[in-house]
């Protein structure tokens, strides 16, 4: 089998607010990272941890130990070992996990004709941001602030489409924006029908006609973005294709077009130079 890692800093201000809760921090840190295992539909093994704190707190550390606990046995991902160090609070998780020899899902595999597909709603965990200091949510903004606290790698997903899917990538920086990213590295283009991004009936009922914009461009939605060829999407079992919404097609001619929808949609995503929390 291959040998797989990645690996994902967090800087507090910038990928999260100023006096998260640890608990929060510790599963979010570890679920952004090992989602880049299931876009690689790697299976996890283990993760060390760089942890940057201004100070030793005794109860801040046991809180984000049980969160980082509970995403690790959630994800079958054991940590091996790690360093800790004075200084603003910063994290970086390096995962490591095992594809079968060859098999690994890259982004830079698309071709014409390929189905674009994701798993998933998007556009929740961008909601919810205005929400993060609210002391007390109402049932739609918790909806949408569970999915950006307790973000759910699709681990499993991504084992699956192995062997199937061409082309794969875990959504962080927004749906259009980590897609351009396949687009490039495959040399091709695709045609989205905006119509058919998937979205929670919390989002909807949240931003309304605003909702369909934070699907495409808001990010931190930790869902796959994946392209299969429609023979292999024939192939694939019921079961794998109802985790599955077909939103487009990959085309030859470079660029990414649009179809549906309301015009003036912008396709950049997060800029990690550019946007704090």
């Amino acid at each position: 089998r291959d040998l797989v890692f990645s690996v994902d800093t967090l800087v507090e201000g910038v990928h999260f607010p100023e006096r998260y809760s640890p608990f929060n921090l510790g599963w979010r840190s570890l679920a952004v990272a090992a989602s880049d295992l299931a876009a690689m539909g790697a299976v996890p093994v283990c993760f060390t941890l760089a942890l940057t704190l201004p100070e030793a707190n005794e109860h801040w550390l046991s809180d984000f130990a049980e969160g980082l606990a509970k995403a690790s046995a959630a994800f079958g991902i054991t940590l091996a070992g790690g360093d800790t160090t004075r200084g603003p609070l910063t994290l970086s998780i390096q995962v490591h996990g095992t594809v079968a020899e060859g098999k690994c899902l890259r982004r830079s595999g698309a071709a014409p004709g390929d189905l674009v597909c994701v798993s998933g709603t998007f556009g929740d965990a961008g909601a919810a941001l205005p929400y993060l200091d609210t002391v007390k949510p109402s049932p739609l903004q918790k909806a949408v602030l569970t999915q950006y606290h307790h973000p759910q790698p699709r681990v499993t997903l991504g084992q699956q489409l192995v062997g199937y899917a061409s082309a794969a990538i875990d959504v962080s920086d927004g749906l259009l924006a980590d897609l351009q990213h396949v687009l490039a590295a495959s040399g091709v283009g695709a045609r989205v029908q905006v119509d058919e991004v998937p979205l929670s009936a919390a989002l909807q009922e949240l931003h309304g006609n605003k909702a369909i914009e934070l699907a495409l461009t808001a990010g931190d939605d930790y869902q796959l973005c994946v392209t299969i060829s429609p023979g292999q999407w024939s192939r694939l079992s019921e079961q794998v294709r109802a985790e599955l919404t077909v939103i487009g097609q990959i085309e030859a001619e470079p660029g990414l077009r649009l179809e549906g929808g309301e015009e003036g949609i912008s396709i950049q995503g997060f800029d990690h130079f550019g946007r704090t929390v």
